[in-house]
């Protein structure tokens, strides 16, 4: 701090500078004395040869190629004759890496820049000019073209990389988690790859790059020799940038093994091209040659899938350890990406004898004489189903409407399979699974009868009560009406008390979808598969060699690339039927093919939010969706959610007349 106030100043070149550091509000009030005693303001004063010194620099901008020459002048004007000096080398100004010599005169200074470097691209090059009076600037900035490219050199190969990295013109690494470093460049150096790391698993995996060029350089990607199309989720990504350098990463948002390979960085601009490659490797190739490794099972509720066929698509699964019949490598595969994955339709049940079935398990038999065929409702491969009177099966009614499922000619294994069936079917006792009433086995067709649902399967039912209800009768005008919001939460919270139901038996439905699911009066819905859907919902399945068919659309990756069946496999699955309630039965991914399908659930996409779909509910979809099973939503915590939308949104059940 500098005290003015009193101080007796003489009215002198050497005083002037201090003009131009007072505040302009003191400038006035600042006195100096002249010879004979008088008094004057030192802002109003002019003292002869005495002037604030200027400067000029030619060109303020240099725009050359790199390894060209420049050169720079600097001249001023002033009185005294200023002092011309150029900041070079400084804490504020480090040295350049271009080569560079200076020649001044009085009142000019030339700065010759030989070899111009790709470093130096964007520097800020300052001409000082300094008297009595005061100082002043001028400067130049280095506009410096370059390819992203040179010629071939062993900068850093084979060197370990320090936690502060140094990168080359073009540098990549094996993908890592994104976390990038501070990152610096050395001077002038040819394109090398530093040492490449183990990736490292995580749900976003990025492959690091340091790219220089100016013009800024363009970046493709390839990955085994083809073309990468960039997508929300893989996309180049860039963190940190400076006139001429560029780190970043290319990052690719929960890969699988389809995504593994060879990666090629092209960095491109009008001077030339620079390529790197890098091999990175996110995930195993399923096993397909020993399907029956325990490596498969996990959880205490888990089916694999084998070759023998059931005529239901639930499965119970114990809590100890299953054993599935060995699946051989045969026509009937998934292609997913270069790997083929045996897979297959209806797996027979997994559990060990008395392991979770009741020991009195009782299954109810009917007489055939009590069974009155009406009409039929549909067909599957296992056999018919019809609608059917019962009599004698309630105490509180003479007959009552049921549906029939029929079984055809079936081998001794196939009786077995009905068998066991009709136990676990017994078994299954809640208000939002279809009843199951017992069987009749005293001639063919072995039958079972199940609760008559009046209003048939949900998908049917939310086409029928949506905005294109009208379309689907033939123009005809239609008086169904279109349901509410919280008709909708209410359709899906009793279709999660179901899965909680069956989670908590040890039960894996693996085909939950509304094809499977139906409507009783007053909007109740309940979860029943009669096996039809196969047939009446073909598009719905993606059939593979002569009889399987996979119902993808609603499968998570793990059951698509695994053939992994688990609590959380459903709770996928229910996310799916969530997304068909809230669009009114439309098939999920109804614009892609079974295939593009199949790779986009591997690579990590998801269904968009329905139009009509609160934020609350899509929410709980994204939490059904998590690629780890174990990070998707508990089914008890679906249902405490649904069951509090709902709650929130009374119902109206006029809906149904």
């Amino acid at each position: 701090m500098m005290l003015l106030a009193g101080n007796p100043l003489q009215c002198v070149c050497e005083n002037m500078w201090i003009k131009a550091w007072v505040d302009e509000s003191e400038r006035d009030q600042l006195q100096c004395m002249e010879e004979g005693g008088r008094v004057n303001a030192l802002s109003k004063l002019t003292v002869p040869s005495c002037e604030y010194p200027r400067v000029q620099v030619i060109p303020h901008v240099v725009t050359k190629m790199a390894g060209s020459d420049a050169i720079v002048s600097c001249t001023a004007s002033g009185a005294p004759a200023p002092v011309l000096f150029w900041n070079l080398n400084s804490i504020d100004h480090p040295p350049l890496t271009t080569s560079h010599e200076t020649n001044s005169s009085k009142m000019k200074s030339t700065l010759t820049l030989s070899g111009l470097s790709p470093s130096d691209n964007g520097r800020e090059i300052t001409c000082s000019a300094e008297n009595i009076v005061g100082q002043t600037e001028a400067s130049v900035i280095l506009h410096i073209l370059f390819s992203p490219s040179s010629s071939p050199s062993a900068f850093l190969v084979n060197s370990t990389v320090s936690p502060m990295f140094t990168f080359p013109l073009l540098s990549l690494y094996t993908p890592l988690p994104i976390s990038l470093p501070h990152l610096t460049f050395p001077e002038s150096v040819p394109p090398t790859i530093l040492e490449l790391y183990e990736p490292e698993r995580n749900q976003d995996w990025c492959i690091p790059f340091s790219v220089t060029g100016n013009p800024k350089p363009e970046l493709q990607w390839y990955h085994q020799g083809q073309l990468l199309e960039e997508q929300d989720y893989i996309k180049t990504q860039i963190h940190e940038s400076t006139e001429s350098e560029y780190h970043g990463c290319l990052q690719l948002n929960i890969p699988t093994h389809i995504h593994n390979g060879l990666y090629t960085l092209v960095a491109t601009n009008k001077f030339g091209e620079d390529q790197k490659n890098v091999t990175a490797h996110f995930m195993h190739i399923p096993d397909v040659e020993h399907s029956g490794a325990d490596g498969f099972y996990y959880g205490s509720s888990s089916v694999i899938s084998n070759d023998d066929d059931s005529a239901s698509p639930l499965h119970h699964v114990s809590n100890g350890n299953n054993t599935p019949s060995s699946s051989e490598m045969g026509p009937d595969a998934v292609i997913i990406g270069m790997t083929k994955i045996p897979v297959i339709e209806n797996p027979q049940y997994f559990r060990n004898p008395g392991s979770v079935l009741k020991s009195d398990t009782f299954v109810q038999h009917i007489k055939r004489h009590n069974i009155v065929l009406k009409r039929e409702l549909g067909e599957g491969a296992f056999g018919k189903v019809f609608l059917a009177e019962c009599y004698n099966l309630s105490p509180d009614q003479e007959k009552i409407l049921v549906a029939v499922k029929t079984l055809k000619e079936a081998s001794e294994s196939g009786r077995a399979d009905f068998h066991r069936e009709a136990e676990l079917l017994t078994n299954l006792q809640h208000e939002h699974i279809v009843t199951f009433y017992g069987v009749c086995v005293e001639s063919d067709p072995l039958i079972m009868v199940f609760e008559y649902m009046k209003h048939g399967d949900l998908n049917k039912f939310l086409r029928a009560h949506g905005p294109d209800a009208v379309l689907m009768t033939d123009g005809q005008q239609s008086l169904l009406v279109e349901l509410t919001q919280s008709q909708m939460l209410h359709i899906a919270q009793q279709i999660a008390a179901g899965m909680v139901y069956l989670a908590s038996q040890h039960f894996v439905h693996r085909d939950l979808a509304t094809r499977n699911c139906l409507v009783g009066e007053n909007l109740l819905v309940k979860i029943g598969d009669f096996g039809m859907s196969r047939d009446v919902y073909s598009t719905d399945y993606y059939r593979v060699g002569g009889h399987t068919m996979l119902p993808i659309r609603w499968m998570p990756p793990e059951s698509i690339m695994y053939r992994r069946f688990t609590t959380e496999s459903d709770v996928w699955s229910l996310g799916v039927v969530l997304w068909e309630i809230f669009t009114y039965g439309k098939q999920p991914w109804y614009q892609l093919s079974n295939n593009e399908v199949i790779e986009c659930i591997t690579q990590g996409r998801v269904l968009q939010r329905p139009r009509t779909c609160p934020k609350e509910v899509y929410d709980l979809m994204l939490g059904c969706w998590q690629r780890e099973p174990y990070m998707r939503l508990n089914i008890k915590e679906i249902h405490n959610l649904l069951h509090s939308l709902a709650k929130a949104s009374p119902v109206y059940l006029d809906i149904l007349g």
